[in-house]
């Protein structure tokens, strides 16, 4: 055996593991040493708690001036439980919250003019977010109707035009519906739940289980829960600081002003159209995306 192997054996384990921990330590010390700030800068950590509470649950609550029973305690927790998830569904909310000031003048002034109470404007929001969806089942727009609905009550529908999308012609093609379901249920809160189940259905639930409202009701889980969401997104939106959502007037989309050109006959480009109006086709879109194609075939000359 050499010296040199002889002399390591020599030296006890646990010094050679001290000298080497020593060395990492060394290591690591000079390579913080090298991202440390210049002299004269401090970093400052500010210790914070994030803190998750339950949302304010209200006293009492009403829809369309129709009281809801929160002294029961499957209303209650169902509301709760719609509270909860929308005042922590963030995004969305906020979204909504900033879109409101740019619709609910228009979906308020029409339902007014139709007799329909204003609280139809949260079924609206939870029906789209505002914004002119198309669910997996097809239904379209701001207010979702389904094609055939959406003719039964006047809307047109073809390869040129959808007015599903149009938020003043949808809008009063639902406050026809409310008003026909309204008229035969004899209640608002069961006509919101129709425009989710339809009116059939309905009737033939409150048939099988002897029930005369909404709160008595088993349902299908998303009837279910259907008129809590409404009740919800009407306490958040209407006092949205309590909840947290701490959004100034200024932040909200505001309305944009318009001009409206009445136009009875073919356009033929509806991208040249446009450019004649002096805007672009992205914005003629945005502000009619009931036109479907780039041109409009008007052969009755509507």
């Amino acid at each position: 055996m050499s010296k040199k192997k002889r002399f390591l054996n020599d030296i006890p384990i646990y010094l050679i593991t001290v000298l080497l921990g020593g060395f990492v330590i060394m290591q690591l010390f000079i390579g913080s040493k090298e991202q440390l700030p210049p002299p004269g800068n401090q970093i400052i950590i500010e210790k914070t708690n994030y803190a998750v509470k339950q949302p304010e649950f209200p006293s009492n609550l009403t829809f369309a001036s129709e009281k809801v029973p929160l002294d029961l305690f499957d209303v209650k927790e169902s509301l709760d439980r719609e509270l909860i998830t929308n005042t922590y569904y963030h995004s969305s909310t906020i979204q909504i919250l900033k879109l409101s000031k740019r619709y609910f003048p228009v979906i308020d002034s029409i339902l007014n003019a139709n007799n329909i109470p204003e609280d139809f404007k949260y079924l609206c929001v939870i029906e789209s977010s505002l914004r002119n969806a198309t669910s997996p089942s097809g239904a379209k727009g701001l207010w979702q109707f389904m094609q055939a609905t959406g003719r039964e009550h006047n809307l047109e529908i073809n390869s040129y035009v959808d007015e599903r999308y149009n938020l003043e012609k949808s809008t009063v093609a639902a406050c026809e519906y409310l008003q026909k379901a309204y008229d035969k249920f004899g209640s608002w809160t069961l006509a919101a739940a129709s425009y989710n189940m339809g009116k059939a259905k309905l009737q033939r639930r409150l048939n099988e289980q002897k029930a005369d409202n909404y709160y008595d009701l088993y349902l299908n889980p998303e009837t279910a829960r259907y008129i809590y969401w409404i009740l919800a997104m009407k306490t958040i939106m209407s006092e949205h600081e309590k909840y947290g959502f701490h959004i100034t007037s200024k932040e909200k989309y505001a309305p944009l002003p318009v001009d409206t050109l009445i136009v009875d006959i073919t356009i033929t480009d509806l991208v040249e159209f446009a450019f004649q109006q002096g805007i672009n086709y992205k914005i003629l879109k945005e502000f009619n995306p009931w036109l479907i194609n780039t041109y409009l075939t008007n052969r009755s000359g509507k």
